[in-house]
């Protein structure tokens, strides 16, 4: 889970990160939701101080708690917590049940639930060690989601109509050779953004690359560096601040 300014020149940030992609096994899974990783980092604190608490067999006794209206949110949370990590079907069959009916806060919780259940029950019966990756921009299948803001050369402006199409159709050859998919794209002044999906192990700084320079042979429109995150859809004011950061000749690097 990250965000940085990712710059021409080498990272050790981002060889680093791709290090890691490049080591991981087949067997992995994506969480596909959007969960915003203020949650997710509450929901495993939560989980740890709970499970300390070894008490999984009386939750799982009550887990039918978990549908009456008369339980209160924490209770809920609480059983989440700890009947995903029973290996019985029937506490999988539980939280999956609960995920499709709750909403809000909830939901959210009980989606981290369903995903740690069913990498649970999936090592059980494969004897195999699963793993799972989530971010706050979620994914699909082997890709994740990220969230990209090429910055223009002209601060002050607003990429033309020919710009904006060059930019966006460059994006999807580099998307297509590369079995990623592009979702959407914003143009505002002095930035465009958009939201692609492309596999884990891609090498996404290279991609984007290929794209700022096609697009630059054309008018030499965009800038060399570029925001990339994959925790969170960005505000104007958090990309503006970025963008402040981006003089300082080492890369500001933010990670969560």
């Amino acid at each position: 889970m990250f965000d940085y300014i990712v710059a021409m020149e080498e990272n050790q940030y981002y060889q680093n990160i791709q290090k890691v992609l490049e080591e991981l096994p087949e067997n992995f899974s994506v969480l596909e939701e959007q969960i915003d990783i203020e949650v997710q980092m509450k929901y495993f604190e939560e989980a740890k101080k709970i499970r300390a608490k070894h008490l999984e067999n009386e939750y799982f006794e009550k887990r039918e708690e978990l549908f009456n209206d008369d339980t209160d949110d924490e209770r809920k949370k609480e059983i989440l917590l700890s009947i995903a990590i029973i290996d019985d079907v029937s506490a999988f069959r539980t939280i999956e049940k609960f995920t499709s009916l709750a909403e809000g806060d909830l939901k959210m919780w009980a989606v981290l639930a369903f995903q740690e259940s069913r990498m649970l029950i999936q090592s059980s019966l494969l004897d195999e060690q699963q793993v799972f990756i989530s971010t706050g921009l979620g994914g699909k299948g082997k890709k994740l989601r990220y969230y990209v803001v090429f910055i223009n050369k002209e601060k002050n402006s607003m990429l033309n109509s020919t710009q904006q199409k060059l930019l966006k159709d460059e994006l999807i050859y580099e998307l297509n050779k590369n079995d990623g998919e592009f979702e959407s794209m914003d143009f505002s002044e002095g930035f465009s953004n958009v939201l692609v999906m492309l596999p884990l192990q891609s090498d996404l700084k290279q991609i984007l690359r290929n794209t700022i320079d096609e697009c630059n042979q054309y008018g030499n429109f965009l800038d060399e560096d570029m925001i990339v995150t994959n925790v969170k859809v960005l505000s104007r004011s958090e990309i503006l601040d970025m963008l402040k950061k981006k003089d300082n000749p080492i890369d500001e690097l933010e990670e969560e």
